[in-house]
């Protein structure tokens, strides 16, 4: 989905015009892959727009960064500022927000130590990721001939810019085959999420999710899933799911702050019910969550202004 231009970016500690939000050629990063970042967003509420979960999507980018040994220049506190200065700079009532942490220029080599780490924050409008009918017809999925890297080869639990390589490679063999999104397994067959998305399952009566040890990311989304779900009286499980799980899946959806919450028409070709009803209602108050219309959740939508 192309980028539309909103008037100003944060980089490292000020507003900067959209245009002059460049980096130079040589900044390490882009040539190893060692970047963190967060997906984020902000959505119209009567009062203005909110952060979805603002503090938690940054205070998982400090653990991101933790992990690949890079030290944050900025507080949680200060990012989470910056966030709403970003938002509120912007005018946009609604957005997507992407927060970024990344080695800068004038190192060059495998050694991230000496190197500077820059941060930026820029937003803008985009709709629904995997578009804007998935709640209600669902979308079509492909098990990808692409492994989900395991813990010891990249680290899944950070959002490091080159975990996602394997994630793209998933997402464009699934859209080049005909489908809308690529389920991904991890080395011992058992599956771990999509390309970047969690992964629900319903099956006799309950709901299950795989667990992180399986390669899944600890979503925020897939958190405010398990919570809107215990309201209505649903369990939800963490356990292993294989491949031939989701061809007999009562229902099935994924989430993510991108995707939000998606159902799932098939996989592999093999129909799934669709809309189910766990589904249906779990999409329907994750769209109220966020923008701040259930009391008991309105905590997490960090008002901009």
């Amino acid at each position: 989905m192309p980028i539309t231009p909103t008037a100003n970016i944060w980089m490292n500690g000020e507003l900067v015009p959209w245009e002059q939000a460049t980096t130079h050629v040589l900044t390490h990063t882009l040539h190893y892959g060692t970047g963190v970042f967060e997906g984020i967003r902000a959505y119209e509420t009567p009062q203005g727009p909110g952060v979805f979960r603002l503090t938690e999507h940054i205070e998982r980018l400090h653990n991101s960064a933790k992990i690949m040994m890079m030290d944050l220049p900025y507080s949680v506190e200060e990012l989470v500022e910056a966030t709403k200065d970003v938002v509120r700079d912007s005018g946009l009532p609604s957005c997507y927000i992407r927060p970024i942490a990344y080695f800068g220029y004038g190192e060059m080599g495998l050694n991230t130590l000496p190197c500077s780490v820059d941060v930026a924050i820029a937003c803008w409008p985009w709709g629904a990721y995997l578009g804007d009918e998935a709640v209600t017809k669902g979308v079509r999925m492909k098990t990808s001939s692409w492994q989900r890297h395991e813990h010891n080869t990249m680290p899944p639990a950070s959002k490091t810019t080159g975990n996602y390589v394997n994630s793209s490679l998933a997402k464009v063999e699934a859209l080049k085959a005909g489908y809308d999104e690529a389920v991904m397994l991890n080395p011992q067959g058992l599956v771990s999420e999509c390309t970047g998305e969690n992964i629900f399952v319903a099956r006799n009566g309950r709901l299950v999710t795989p667990p992180v040890s399986a390669g899944a990311l600890e979503g925020i989304t897939q958190s405010t899933v398990v919570a809107i779900a215990a309201d209505h009286g649903y369990e939800v499980i963490v356990d292993d799911l294989a491949r031939s799980d989701l061809y007999i899946a009562e229902e099935m959806f994924v989430c993510g702050t991108a995707a939000e919450v998606s159902a799932v028409n098939s996989v592999d070709d093999r129909t799934i019910p669709c809309p189910g009803v766990m589904t249906s209602a779990i999409a329907a108050d994750y769209a109220r969550c966020v923008r701040g219309e259930l009391d008991k959740y309105s905590h997490w939508v960090e008002l901009v202004k």
